[in-house]
């Protein structure tokens, strides 16, 4: 199997990944995709875009909405299938336990007029929406938002791309 890697991916972030790729014997060529970040060359129209967690999924659906969305026609109209790979771990397993995502940006601490230092919620995205918008991506792209911990990225990205179901 031979795996290309995303140029635009850093090498100190992919440390492990790459590890793992060594050791089951998979050649990993870096160059840029098209959209994505790795693609098996046995299987050029399935394509792994991985995220650190959800608070950067939430900014790519938030912020960089309409560059997100751009690349999710782009690869929808290529005939080439998404999977968001998220290493978010701790409690979010699948889709459905975004909605219990507390999202880390929704309280911010402030000094009131007296000094005192209090939490004031923010209007940060929560996880009940970022749930609703992440299914409605599925529905209308085609794509899967798969979700790991960061130890297991590696073998999960191998799994996927040789054709192993996917949840």
């Amino acid at each position: 199997m031979i795996i290309q890697i995303d140029s635009r991916e850093k090498a100190r972030a992919i440390k492990k990944i790459v590890a793992d790729f060594d050791k089951a014997g998979i050649t990993h060529p870096v160059s840029k995709l098209m959209v994505g970040d790795y693609m098996n060359y046995d299987n050029p129209r399935l394509i792994i875009d991985r995220k650190q967690n959800l608070s950067e999924l939430c900014s790519n659906v938030c912020q960089d909405h309409a560059r997100f969305r751009r690349e999710l026609i782009l690869a929808k109209n290529s005939e080439i299938k998404m999977i968001f790979l998220i290493e978010h771990g701790k409690n979010i397993k699948k889709l459905e336990d975004v909605i219990w995502w507390d999202n880390p940006r929704r309280w911010k601490r402030i000094k009131d007029e007296h000094g005192k230092w209090k939490n004031v919620e923010t209007n940060a995205m929560e996880g009940d929406v970022l749930y609703k918008i992440l299914c409605t991506m599925e529905r209308k792209y085609g794509c899967r938002f798969l979700f790991c911990d960061k130890d297991e990225t590696g073998s999960r990205i191998i799994s996927l791309l040789s054709g192993a179901a996917y949840e």
